[in-house]
């Protein structure tokens, strides 16, 4: 209830937040963090002050996005364009600002880069700040200063005070970040979507009907017939293969969502950046949009091909920002791409396709040098 009055409180308000009330409104999220991961709950609501304007920046708005963490080559999930260092950079989007305060811990808590604060007192909130200045979080000098200040002012130190006794203790070399899975009251499927395909089969396999995008499906697993399906679930079937943008009946050579009624428009992020071998048809289904509609806002063909790195849109995007879109995307396709292998690092990687270390980086939108097995690298530009 608490999220859904914040969002509702928010987008009915036609006054900008106060910072005592954008405290009031998230100390609960701040407070319940610190006791999962242990990122002090002062140092939370202290960013999250900062880095939404007290709750009024365009970011914030449009995203939900309450910590300025980018998308990096790592994130599968919604994304937005927004301006910052660089012009239309790719930040991270939320359902809510829950899911933007759980990720800001899983943020903290997985990267090797801050595991050092965890080792810290959680109510030394000047030595966090500081920490986190020095791990890069921020590029601002007065980083530390400004963070400190909001905790002082704000008496913000109360809510680590109460969370204190109950923050957990485990080693950061054994946390991994747990995608987040969970049933809303609609049976809505959040978090990734390999996370979205493993309930998808325990869904299927108890019968129960999940939502997608506000539309209704099911798993369906390799061999299944879309006859059965229709039947089962009382569909036409000449309605089943048009919800799901197929143009025959007959059996799945390969495991897929299916949709019992017509899939939206729109998607619920803006748009999605690939970081795996698909197909524009693969991302409408995952996504719960229209076929069509996905191709009509990129300016494709179905068959045309996705490269790592594409930025593929969910949702109608204004003139210039499809220009960009299509730019971006005819770079991408004329781009090389390479699939890690094992024992493959970045400088091997680089050496072999006499390109510098720094431009796969970039290219890849990299945080770290680390590569995993399978992973597609664009390698050249």
């Amino acid at each position: 209830m608490l999220v859904l009055a914040c969002i509702c409180w928010i987008s009915t308000s036609a006054q900008r937040l106060s910072p005592e009330e954008y405290i009031e409104l998230y100390k609960d999220f701040a407070i319940r963090e610190m006791k999962r991961m242990g990122v002090p709950a002062a140092i939370t609501l202290a960013q999250g002050l900062l880095e939404t304007e007290s709750g009024n920046s365009s970011l914030v708005r449009k995203s939900n996005n309450h910590f300025g963490i980018k998308c990096k080559s790592t994130w599968t999930s919604g994304g937005v364009s927004h301006d910052d260092d660089a012009p239309g950079e790719c930040f991270r989007s939320y359902k809510d600002a829950e899911d933007s305060y759980r990720d800001h811990s899983n943020f903290l808590r997985g990267s090797e880069r801050y595991a050092f604060l965890f080792n810290l007192d959680p109510s030394d909130y000047k030595a966090w700040a500081h920490g986190l200045k020095k791990a890069g979080y921020a590029t601002n000098p007065k980083y530390p200063n400004i963070l400190i200040r909001s905790i002082e002012q704000y008496n913000l130190q109360q809510y680590s005070v109460s969370a204190a006794k109950e923050v957990p203790k485990f080693e950061s070399k054994k946390f991994q970040n747990d995608p987040e899975v969970v049933f809303a009251t609609n049976q809505k499927i959040e978090g990734d979507y390999q996370a979205q395909q493993a309930v998808s089969r325990e869904v299927a396999s108890t019968g129960v009907v999940t939502k997608i995008n506000g539309n209704k499906c099911i798993w369906a697993e390799t061999g299944t017939s879309l006859l059965a399906i229709a039947s089962q679930h009382n569909v036409n079937l000449r309605k089943l293969l048009d919800y799901n943008d197929l143009e025959e009946d007959g059996i799945l050579d390969a495991p897929q969502l299916i949709f019992l009624e017509r899939k939206a428009e729109k998607g619920e992020k803006q748009f999605e950046v690939i970081r795996k071998k698909t197909t524009y048809y693969d991302i409408a289904q995952e996504n719960g949009v229209q076929l069509q509609s996905v191709l009509d806002y990129n300016q494709v063909n179905e068959d045309t091909e996705l490269s790592a790195g594409t930025k593929v849109y969910l949702q109608p995007v204004a003139e210039t920002d499809q220009a960009k879109a299509i730019q971006a995307s005819a770079s991408n396709r004329s781009a090389r791409t390479y699939e890690v292998k094992a024992k493959d690092g970045l400088y091997s990687v680089a050496k072999k396709h006499s390109v510098t270390v720094q431009q796969l980086r970039e290219w890849n939108n990299l945080s770290s040098d680390n590569l995993q097995i399978g992973q597609q690298l664009i390698v050249s530009q």
